[in-house]
């Protein structure tokens, strides 16, 4: 008495469930006789049954409770257990764990259950959802109920954290971790989050996520099944491609095929998509146990989504940009990024002219009179520039943005002193050739959210990337907001340092932030997401001139080094180039990843084999082998559809090329001259 005690205490929730299993036990009209509970480690399948356990016994019905993991599955076996079951009148039978049973749900749907007598109420619990044939058996349909268990909601999960003596002050931490997840909010009340020590705070410690991983997952059936569930875990959606990009074509079939079936992996319109607990469990737990193996992993499907960014049909863009920009959730950005998994309830549409007039009221309300005169000016001149976002209920315009799209000065420049400033810092770094254009994100204007981060707001970014990484010909990108303090980091980190302030109307300065694109890659754009420096940085060798003492033939093994470890931070925080007249001195905080600075160099010189159509080979071939990453040279060479012979000798061509503009511009009289591999450096010639 005493334990039902407990448990009546502690127990909470799953009322639909108790009293669908009460009118079975009536033997009520339309009542199921077998249940099916379905759902995944941790959500309370054993302590529902229990529950179910101590209802059936306080009717007087006899309990036979059956547990999977500890009998012979076999139809015998199950027999054996379940035989008190079959020669009782009014018993219930509970099977737990039957994900162990493999084979014999079957011969339990088919033979076994319909032995028993028809008053015999059973219920069947697994991580696995019943199949199919369930369903398409009419004899079935009134007298299977299957109950899908999923988190408990928040009210109930807050409910479970008093009754476990968890102080108010620290729930919001472990629902903020668990969710509603039983078994999550059971480890973390049991964790210590009562203790003096955890008063001021709770984060999950490895132990817990341990525990919780081993009871959600258990065993793996190898290594590159766990990469693949990690893979999973850190990103958005999870496709096979992207499986072939981190854990290698020859795996992808076979785990995508084995993650689709776990219990906590839904299928969705763009890939699969683990339990979010399950995802941010497996996430910290390998950032803590491999933080090398945790960056690359991050970086391979990183420069997966990047080249799906680039290359998809149109209509899937915004969608490739979103689970790109997912994995900045990771990093130091992550207050920017945190509901980017999430479809915002806004739409986003081309501006109709019959909006003008609500555009420039929304101006004028956040921005003064002044915008909105420039806002009139731009639906004049470029009305094309500018995108609604409705209310996806009401269909109401709640925010709009003007991304301009620009190739040559006009007369903006009377009327718009951010337009003048961007021509003027374009002017003084050399105009625009033919074919090149400048965009500038000009208005972003969401009147209910005006200086805030916000859903509308980020689904604005989305669109300014998409076409950062998919723009042909793109020289320029620029961004002017009155909100310099709230959204400098996040330009900052894109590569978009300020290079104008004004002063505006009602006290505020509008500041212009810019970037250079043909000067770096959009390589360099997913850099600079990359979680942060994950281990401490390694002491650089320098001479006390700043300069590494290198003749060529140990510059050109060190660029070797560098391609040949491109992907692997800790190599590279010790090769030699981090110490030359490559790479600047950091003067911000945020520009002292050598290391990055180092990959962006290499990267940027390796695209700059591009303008010369005669070096194309040796760019894919190079390209393919260190940036992709294909794992063996042969595999490189099938994939490039070359012989082996002539991958090998573009390959070589191509890593003799790199290094020797990478040696020019390190002998060059402005080695920090980001175009000194574009205009000054050797070329080929007509032999090569």
């Amino acid at each position: 008495m005493r334990l039902r005690s407990a448990r009546d205490r502690s127990f909470v929730g799953r009322s639909e469930e108790l009293e669908k299993f009460r009118a079975a036990l009536r033997h009520e009209p339309g009542a199921p006789v077998v249940f099916y509970v379905h759902g995944p480690g941790g959500v309370g399948k054993t302590t529902l049954l229990r529950r179910f356990a101590d209802e059936a016994a306080q009717a007087g019905r006899l309990v036979v409770p059956v547990d999977g993991r500890q009998i012979d599955p076999s139809p015998t076996g199950l027999e054996t257990e379940a035989a008190k079951a079959a020669s009782c009148r009014e018993a219930v039978l509970l099977i737990d764990s039957f994900e162990h049973c493999d084979g014999l749900e079957g011969w339990l749907r088919e033979r076994f259950l319909p032995s028993l007598h028809e008053r015999t109420l059973t219920v069947v619990a697994a991580r696995v959802p019943a199949s199919m044939a369930w369903s398409c058996d009419l004899a079935w349909s009134d007298s299977l109920e299957v109950l899908k268990l999923g988190p408990l909601d928040c009210g109930t999960a807050a409910a479970f954290l008093a009754e476990r003596g968890v102080p108010p002050e620290l729930r919001d931490g472990v629902l903020a971790f668990a969710g509603g997840h039983p078994l999550a909010l059971s480890l973390a009340a049991s964790a210590g989050a009562c203790t003096p020590a955890m008063r001021s705070a709770w984060t999950p410690t490895p132990d817990v996520i341990a525990e919780l991983l081993d009871t959600l997952i258990g065993e793996l059936p190898s290594r590159h099944h766990r990469l693949a569930l990690q893979t999973a875990a850190h990103t958005m959606t999870t496709t096979e491609s992207l499986l072939g990009a981190v854990v290698g074509e020859e795996h992808a079939a076979e785990t995508f095929d084995w993650l689709r079936q776990l219990p906590f992996c839904d299928s969705g319109g763009h890939g699969l998509v683990l339990d979010q607990l399950v995802a941010e469990a497996l996430d910290r737990d390998l950032r803590w146990r491999d933080p090398q193996g945790y960056e690359q992993m991050h970086h391979r499907a990183g420069l997966h989504l990047l080249h799906q960014a680039r290359t998809v049909a149109e209509p899937d863009a915004i969608h490739a940009v979103r689970a790109l920009a997912y994995l900045k959730r990771y990093g130091p950005m992550e207050p920017y990024f945190k509901d980017v998994a999430h479809e915002a309830e806004t739409t986003e549409q081309a501006l109709h002219p019959r909006d003008h007039d609500a555009v420039l009221r929304m101006t004028e309300q956040t921005e003064g009179p002044r915008s909105a005169h420039i806002v009139r000016y731009w639906l004049r001149r470029q009305p094309t520039a500018f995108w609604a976002y409705r209310s996806a209920g009401s269909g109401r315009l709640v925010a709009f943005m003007a991304l301009l799209r620009l190739t040559a000065p006009g007369d903006e420049a009377d009327t718009d002193p951010m337009a003048a400033a961007a021509w003027e810092h374009i002017e003084h770094r050399g105009r625009l050739r033919a074919g090149r254009h400048m965009c500038m994100a000009r208005f972003m204007v969401h009147p209910q959210a005006y200086g805030k981060v916000s859903p509308v707001g980020l689904q604005m970014r989305l669109r300014i990337c998409k076409d950062w990484i998919r723009s042909q010909g793109l020289a320029w990108s620029f961004v002017a907001t009155p909100h310099a303090q709230l959204w400098g980091p996040l330009l900052r980190h894109h590569g978009h340092p300020p290079l104008a302030q004004t002063p505006w109307d009602g006290g505020r300065t509008l500041t212009l932030f810019g970037r250079d694109w043909r000067t770096t890659p959009a390589q360099t754009w997913f850099d600079r997401t990359q979680p942060g420096p994950l281990h401490e940085p390694a002491v650089t060798h320098e001479t006390s001139d700043g300069e590494t003492p290198l003749n060529r033939a140990e510059f050109d093994s060190a660029v070797r080094e560098a391609l040949r470890h491109l992907h692997d931070p800790v190599a590279l925080e010790k090769n030699p180039l981090l110490a030359s007249r490559l790479l600047p001195k950091p003067t911000h905080p945020q520009d002292g990843d050598c290391v990055t600075a180092l990959r962006n160099l290499i990267c940027e010189t390796l695209n700059s084999l591009l303008d010369n159509p005669r070096q194309t080979k040796m760019h894919a071939a190079v390209t393919t082998t260190y940036v992709a990453r294909v794992r063996t040279q042969e595999a490189a060479a099938k994939r490039l559809g070359l012989p082996y012979s002539t991958y090998r000798r573009h390959l070589r061509q191509g890593t003799e090329r790199v290094c020797e503009l990478m040696w020019w511009r390190q002998t060059s009289p402005n080695p920090l001259d980001a175009d000194a591999t574009r205009v000054d450096s050797p070329r080929l010639t007509e032999h090569e």
